[in-house]
């Protein structure tokens, strides 16, 4: 039996989309620092990461858990650049490049919705500050 209350199913989509960039963001400061570890460093400054509009990955929510994920850790006051990288599409009908804001977008040139992505799915940790 489906529950109606209103609302239910999208709070809890919200909630599972938070769990996934807790989860993505614990990963990134493990990663962070073993790098910082092998490089003898006592602390973590900063770190970047670039994320595409298409990638599935809300920044607020990554921003959030940094601040959670990072407390306790040599990461702990570190500061978080988000590089946001914009979709871009090529149309397979008449090969126009374009910028993307869903999956579902068409052509802006002919209409077509046959688009093969060419960037902005990406999430990727970049670099890092370390003292």
């Amino acid at each position: 039996m489906l529950n109606k209350k209103p609302g239910l199913l999208h709070n809890c989509r919200t909630r599972e989309k938070s769990l996934h960039e807790l989860s993505l963001t614990q990963n990134l400061i493990e990663i962070a620092e073993e790098h910082a570890s092998r490089a003898g460093a006592s602390a973590i400054k900063s770190i970047t990461m670039k994320i595409g509009t298409l990638s599935g990955v809300i920044p607020d929510a990554i921003e959030f858990a940094f601040d959670v994920c990072t407390k306790g850790t040599i990461a702990e006051g570190a500061s978080l650049e988000i590089l946001h990288i914009p979709a871009v599409g090529q149309c397979r009908q008449c090969l126009e490049e374009c910028r993307m804001e869903n999956l579902t977008d068409a052509c802006p040139l002919c209409g077509s919705f046959a688009l093969d992505i060419l960037r902005g799915q990406e999430m990727s940790f970049t670099e890092m500050e370390i003292d």
